[in-house]
């Protein structure tokens, strides 16, 4: 498991605003803060640190935050800010430029310069809950990314789509981590905070046509990433083989294939891919709500159609068959 969660609702109703101010300050550089429901606060934060790369999905109550002039001179972290808006809505004006954000919006902005963001479109309902903004920011240092420094401020503060292209497979991974966190070991963190740095790279890259800026080792690693995601999407169709997944890339089979034994641990396209197919049927395999659904019918949607070929593999994998497995879970017997 990797990351640290803060609840608000962990201390007394009266600190909690100046708890999440104080968890703020040591997560972003600092900033001015007000809410108009710091009387009664309430957020939530995991803490995800990956090498020099925090990322931190968050949901809170409407809050702004300036920092102004003064806070830079005070400190700067000289580091890049990363948000991804998941619910809610955002203002935010940084460098001259003044825009708002929704849901699968991104933006960048930098430490080194003043902003301000605040709630946008954040009216409470009479008769209903209040609202939250939802989210994910990322932290992470000027130096490591790969990009003239005089390009990438032609960014900052604008409004950028996470729904299509690299910014889509960005948005992906950075979801993806909050789901998969309580999974992820510790020795997994650099090694995602590196992917993580060259999947923003290559999104930046992208939007300032300018990707022939990026080192090799960046292209490698962005296509495997690139690689990988189109993978999980297609798990359902059997005809997902090595030559498909290189046509649909651009690349050549051979390139294909030496790509994931230089950044994979060893296995083959082939076998990563009958990994992943079995994993996914394990899991439905387990699942109360899908007790009523015959094996063959949970296989052939992970893109196995032949019951005997899945059957076979699973058991080679796990030790035992698809239905000794799902009776076991059934009767919550440990796994073998």
């Amino acid at each position: 498991m990797i990351g640290t969660t803060f609840r608000t609702e962990d201390v007394p109703v009266a600190d909690r605003f100046e708890y999440w101010r104080q968890l703020m300050e040591r997560t972003i550089a600092p900033s001015d803060m007000s809410s108009d429901h710091a009387a009664d606060f309430w957020a939530e934060q995991r803490l995800l640190d990956l090498g020099p790369v925090r990322v931190w999905p968050v949901r809170v109550l409407p809050t702004r935050y300036r920092r102004n002039a003064r806070l830079v001179r005070q400190s700067d972290p000289e580091e890049y800010h990363l948000s991804l808006v998941l619910g809610g809505g955002l203002g935010f004006d940084h460098l001259g430029r003044a825009d708002t954000y929704g849901p699968h919006d991104l933006w960048l902005s930098d430490t080194s310069h003043p902003y301000e963001a605040q709630p946008y479109g954040m009216q409470p309902t009479a008769g209903l809950e209040l609202p939250f903004i939802t989210g994910v920011g990322v932290e992470f240092p000027k130096a490591m990314l790969p990009l003239p420094p005089a390009r990438v401020r032609e960014l900052l503060g604008r409004r950028l789509s996470g729904r299509q292209g690299t910014g889509a497979l960005l948005t992906g991974f950075l979801t993806g981590l909050d789901r998969q966190s309580d999974v992820l070991q510790p020795t997994d963190a650099p090694r995602l905070g590196m992917i993580l740095i060259d999947l923003m790279a290559a999104w930046l890259a992208q939007e300032l046509e300018v990707e022939s800026a990026l080192s090799p080792e960046s292209h490698r690693r962005v296509t495997v990433t690139r690689v990988r995601a189109f993978v999980r999407q297609h798990l359902h169709d059997p005809e997902l083989r090595p030559p498909m997944i290189a046509a649909a890339h651009h690349i050549s089979l051979s390139y294909l294939h030496r790509l994931f034994q230089e950044e994979g641990s060893g296995e083959t396209v082939a076998a990563w891919i009958r990994a992943q197919r079995l994993a996914g049927a394990r899991r439905d395999l387990a699942n109360p709500a899908l007790h009523a659904t015959p094996v063959h019918t949970i296989a052939a949607r992970w893109g196995i159609p032949r019951a005997s070929d899945f059957t076979r593999a699973f058991r080679t994998a796990y030790g035992i068959t698809p239905t000794e497995y799902r009776f076991r879970a059934r009767l919550d017997i440990p796994d073998l």
